[in-house]
This record gives structure tokens, C-alpha cells and sequence, in this order.
């Protein structure tokens, strides 16, 4: 005789695979362009999730860090090298905050990630 799951359990379990998709969809679709951050915006506007909450927050204090960095591109020679670096620490936090979304962890990026999780705290909520 088999044992069946009964259809109330298995229905639950796809429930919840689907809304662990779903909540790393945001995430993942946070970091992929401007477009796909706001498309993630308006997709959490819908589900709520801790976890696309954090990668919101995470990518739009990416995202306003490479603004106040792009103002020190405007003074000559030593501008262009600080947006330079910054451009490629940049690169380097958005590339691990990727990795991090697709593995479903809420993992803050190096350096500055927690502070965008306490200063952008009501964002996304």
C-alpha cells in the first residue's frame, strides 16, 4: 500500500516552494538593471517579502553610492580616479550581492551593507 501525502500538505508544500521562488525572483531581479529594480519594486508592492525587502535595500544603497560617487567624476584627474575605484568596488559589492540573492541568502554586502539596512530600514517594509 502506498502512503499518499494527503492533496491539503501538498498543496502547502507547493505553496511554499512557490513563494520561495518567488521571494528570490525579487531579489535576483533587484540586481539585473534599473528596469528590473523597479519591476522588483512593483512585483514586492504585490508579496511582501523579507527577503526582497532586503535585496531592495541593498541594491538601492548600491545604486546611491554610485550617484555620490559619479559627483567626484566632476573635479578633473582626481575625481576620474576616485569614481574609478569606487566604480570597481562598485562592481565587485553588486557582483556579491548577486551571488547572495541567488542563493536566497540575506547576506549584507561588505562594508556598507548593514548601514544600508539601518538607514533604509522603512524602505520596502
Amino acid at each position: 500500500m502506498e502512503s499518499a501525502i494527503p492533496p491539503s500538505e501538498a498543496a502547502a508544500a507547493a505553496a511554499a516552494a512557490a513563494a520561495a521562488t518567488e521571494d528570490k525572483t525579487i531579489a535576483i531581479l533587484s540586481y539585473i538593471t534599473i528596469i528590473g529594480f523597479v519591476a522588483a519594486i512593483f512585483m514586492h508592492t504585490n508579496h511582501k517579502t523579507a527577503l526582497g525587502a532586503f535585496h531592495l535595500r541593498q541594491v538601492l544603497g548600491l545604486v546611491l553610492t554610485g550617484l555620490a560617487g559619479g559627483v567626484c567624476a566632476v573635479v578633473p584627474i582626481l575625481g576620474w580616479l576616485v569614481w574609478f575605484v569606487v566604480g570597481i568596488g562598485l562592481f565587485v559589492l553588486w557582483l556579491m550581492g548577486l551571488v547572495s540573492a541567488l542563493k536566497g541568502e540575506m547576506r549584507p554586502v561588505p562594508l556598507l551593507g548593514e548601514h544600508y539596512q539601518k538607514w533604509f530600514a522603512t524602505a520596502f517594509a
